[in-house]
């Protein structure tokens, strides 16, 4: 059975973000990920983890800004990365960094890096030269503090503009980079809205190893797994097959309360 990470930024929201840690822990979880840490200091996520036997297994670099203040109301102000945009490298950089800190604080493996929104009157293929110096120039920074750095495709309907969006074009860009400290992120949820045919993906990456952390979700509506028209009783067996052994963050928003609509977690068989 896949191992499961609650995703405090869209579960458990009717807490305050800081309880959410022993909530996760009460209902048991024993892994987190989160959008951005940059609104609390490293050593107080560090104690809420500490205190709940929890692991940090991803969070995302921030979506802008060259200072942490910025770097914490970026998203809020509409900021969805900057690793593709030309004259915002330094904002990049910083990020990269910052993010880096609070990897090590939290002893968390994994960061996702955000492309961002295609400017007006760009086009992929111009930036592309641009995203790639820049996740080659990121993952050599996290590969020497024993990181990974992760891009994730995202659908065009809850991100209108992003600059990354299928499962191929994620794959090619680990080509054109070519450090094994580069990984892709792949939801689940997003796969299906931009793609379909989420088994063949499955069987296709996984394998590989270049699949470092999964995500999911219901779809449409991005409630819990057992909402929607994906069979995620099917797609966790699959997994399994598949050999991946990484986490599986829990990104849906709930329907109605977060513990209410934990049943769709599979029971983990013992012998």
């Amino acid at each position: 059975m896949p191992q499961f990470a609650a995703n405090l930024s869209l579960m458990y929201t009717e807490l305050p973000f800081l309880e959410r840690f022993a909530a996760a822990a009460s209902d048991g979880f024993s892994a987190v990920e989160y959008l951005f840490p940059y609104a609390f200091a490293p050593a107080e996520l560090a104690a809420r983890l500490r205190a709940n036997g929890l692991r940090q297994v991803l969070f995302n670099a921030p979506p802008a800004g060259l200072e942490r203040t910025a770097m914490a109301s970026a998203w809020e102000q509409g900021a969805r990365g900057t690793a593709a945009l030309p004259g915002r490298e330094a904002e990049f950089r910083a990020g990269v960094l910052e993010a880096l800190r609070y990897a090590q604080a939290l002893d968390c493996p994994r960061i996702h890096l955000m492309a961002g929104l295609l400017p007006a009157g760009s086009t992929r293929q111009a930036l592309e030269p641009l995203l790639v110096a820049n996740l080659r120039w990121a993952a050599a920074q996290a590969g020497a503090q024993g990181c990974q750095v992760l891009i994730e495709p995202i659908n065009l309907r809850d991100m209108p503009g992003y600059f990354l969006n299928r499962q191929d074009h994620a794959h090619a860009l680990l080509d054109a980079v070519d450090s094994p400290h580069l990984k892709v992120q792949m939801d689940l949820y997003h796969c299906q809205i931009v793609e379909g045919d989420v088994a063949t993906k499955l069987r296709q990456y996984l394998p590989t190893g270049r699949v470092a952390h999964l995500q999911i979700a219901g779809v449409p509506e991005r409630h819990e797994p057992d909402r929607g028209e994906l069979h995620y009783p099917y797609l966790f067996d699959l997994i399994d097959a598949c050999g991946y052994s990484g986490w599986v963050g829990c990104e849906y928003r709930p329907a109605a309360g977060t513990r209410a609509g934990l049943g769709w977690r599979p029971v983990r068989k013992t012998a």
